[in-house]
C-alpha cells in the first residue's frame, strides 16, 4: 500500500468516512477481491473493489486503486435522542457555549434554551477525519504478483470531502450594523451562466452548531450540502448559503439578535453579484435556524417564496405575517417543544386565513417510494402550509431525515414568490 485517502460524505447524522481508497504502485486484479480482505477500525465494510482513481463507483475495474466501501448508517444510539425541545443536543463536535442544546420554544412565553449571544470557544480550525486500514488478506496484481497480507495499520493521510469542498468559505463585513462580520459557504452552481437567473436556498444551523470553524454548518448534517448534490443540481440548479454562526442567535423568548437581519443583508448582497432570481429565494433552518425562518418570515414577509421549518416554532402571536406564506412544517411527535409549538402556530395561522393540510404522521425511516406517497397525498390538499409529524423520535432526529425526503426538496423548488 502507497497511501490511504478518507472519502467523506455528509449524512443525516454528520460528516463520516463513507469509502477508503487504497492507492498500490500496480494494478490490482478485480475479480479477485473480497471484502475479507481488508479491516477498517470500528468500521463496517459493505463493498471491496479496484478502480483507476481514488472513488466510489458502480462496479469496480482493475487499476491502482482498491475502493472499500463503509456501512454509514444512523447509530440506533443517535435517532431518538439526546433530548427534546431546547435540550436536544447538535452534532457534537464543538466544544462551545451553545454545545449540547438545540433552539426550541414554548410559546408564548419560552424560556430554557440557551441564552442569546451565546458566543462559541471552539477553534476555528477542521479536524480531519481519520481511517485505519489494515490488509489482511494477499492482494493479486493484474501481472500476476501477489502482495502478502500485512498486520501493519495505515492511517489516512489525504481526504476527499465530497461536496462540502465544494463550497467556498467567506466572510461578509454589513456596513448597516457597524460593519459586523458573519462567516459563511456559499456553494455557486458548477455551469453558473449570468445570463440565467438561479433560486438560491438559505439554510441556517441549530445552536449546538454555534462554532468559530466555517465549515461546521455544513458537515453537522444535510441541511445545507443537500442541495448543492450533483443529483439535486442537475434536478434544481441553485445557489446554496449557508452562513456559519458563532452566537446563539435566536432564543425561546422568541427574540434574535441582528445576526438574524445582517443575514438578510448577506442575501441582497449576493443578489447583487449574482444573477440571482428573487422570485425564488428559499430559506430553511433546524431548531434555531428554523426559529430565524420564522423571525425572518415575519419581519421581511415579502422576501422569501417558500419556507421548510424543521423542528422548530414561535410565538403564536407574532407570526400573522405569515398566514399567505408557502410552508412545509416538519417536526417529531417526541419533542416536547416543536410539535406543540407548531399545533399552536398552524391553528394562529388558519385564523388568519392560511389553508393547512391535515397534520400527518410518517414514518421517517420508511422507503423512498413510501414517503414519495406522503408527499403527493399531502400536496393533493392544495395548501399553503404543509404539516408532516415524524412517527416517535426527539428533536434532533427531525433533522437528521427531514432533508432526505426528495419530495418536499422538490416543492421548495416549485415555489415562486407571486
Amino acid at each position: 500500500m502507497k497511501n490511504v485517502t478518507a472519502i467523506t460524505e455528509v449524512f443525516g447524522d454528520g460528516q463520516k468516512v463513507s469509502a477508503v481508497a487504497v492507492e498500490y504502485d500496480k494494478d490490482i486484479d478485480n475479480s479477485k477481491l473480497t471484502t475479507s480482505d481488508y479491516s477498517v477500525d470500528s468500521k463496517t465494510i459493505t463493498k471491496v473493489y479496484a478502480n483507476t482513481e481514488a472513488a466510489k463507483a458502480s462496479k469496480g475495474v482493475n487499476g491502482k486503486y482498491v475502493i472499500i466501501e463503509l456501512s454509514t448508517d444512523i447509530s440506533p444510539d443517535t435517532r431518538n435522542g439526546p433530548g427534546n425541545g431546547a435540550n436536544g443536543a447538535g452534532n457534537g463536535q464543538n466544544g462551545n457555549a451553545a454545545q449540547g442544546a438545540s433552539q426550541g420554544a414554548n410559546p408564548p412565553q419560552g424560556g430554557g434554551g440557551p441564552s442569546l449571544g451565546s458566543a462559541a470557544s471552539d477553534s476555528s480550525e477542521s479536524k480531519p477525519l481519520t481511517v485505519n486500514v489494515t490488509q489482511n488478506g494477499d492482494i493479486a496484481t493484474t501481472d500476476g504478483q501477489t502482495y502478502k497480507a500485512d498486520a501493519g495499520v495505515m492511517t489516512n493521510s489525504k481526504d476527499i470531502n465530497l461536496v462540502v469542498e465544494d463550497f467556498k468559505q467567506l466572510v461578509y463585513t454589513d456596513p448597516n450594523y457597524n460593519n459586523e462580520k458573519l462567516m459563511y459557504n456559499l456553494y455557486v452552481p458548477k455551469n453558473y451562466d449570468p445570463s440565467k437567473k438561479y433560486p438560491l436556498v438559505l439554510f441556517m444551523h441549530d445552536a449546538g452548531v454555534v462554532s468559530n470553524n466555517p465549515t461546521n454548518t455544513l458537515t453537522q448534517g444535510l441541511g445545507a450540502v443537500i442541495w448543492a448534490t450533483p443529483s439535486e443540481q442537475a434536478k434544481n440548479e441553485c445557489f446554496v448559503l449557508a452562513p456559519q454562526y458563532t452566537s446563539v442567535i435566536a432564543d425561546d423568548s422568541s427574540t434574535t439578535t441582528e445576526l438574524m437581519d445582517i443575514t438578510v443583508d448577506l442575501v441582497k448582497e449576493l443578489e447583487k453579484q449574482y444573477s440571482i432570481d428573487p422570485n425564488r429565494l428559499y430559506n430553511t433552518g433546524q431548531s434555531m435556524g428554523g426559529m430565524t425562518s420564522i423571525a425572518m418570515d415575519i419581519k421581511y414577509p415579502d422576501m422569501f417564496a417558500a419556507s421548510l421549518l424543521v423542528a422548530c416554532q414561535w410565538d403564536p402571536t407574532k407570526v400573522t405575517p405569515m398566514a399567505k406564506d408557502n410552508l412545509w412544517i416538519i417536526v417529531s411527535e417526541g419533542d416536547s417543544k416543536a410539535s406543540p409549538g407548531m399545533d399552536a402556530i398552524t391553528e394562529a395561522l388558519k385564523k388568519q386565513g392560511a389553508t393547512v393540510s391535515s397534520k400527518a404522521t410518517w414514518n421517517a425511516e420508511a422507503s423512498a417510494a413510501e414517503l414519495s406517497t406522503d408527499v403527493s397525498n399531502m400536496l393533493a390538499a392544495g395548501c399553503n402550509i404543509n404539516y408532516t409529524v415524524f412517527k416517535n423520535g426527539s428533536h434532533r432526529y427531525t433533522w437528521q431525515y427531514a432533508y432526505t425526503i426528495e419530495g418536499v426538496r422538490d416543492w421548495l423548488f416549485k415555489q415562486v414568490k407571486k
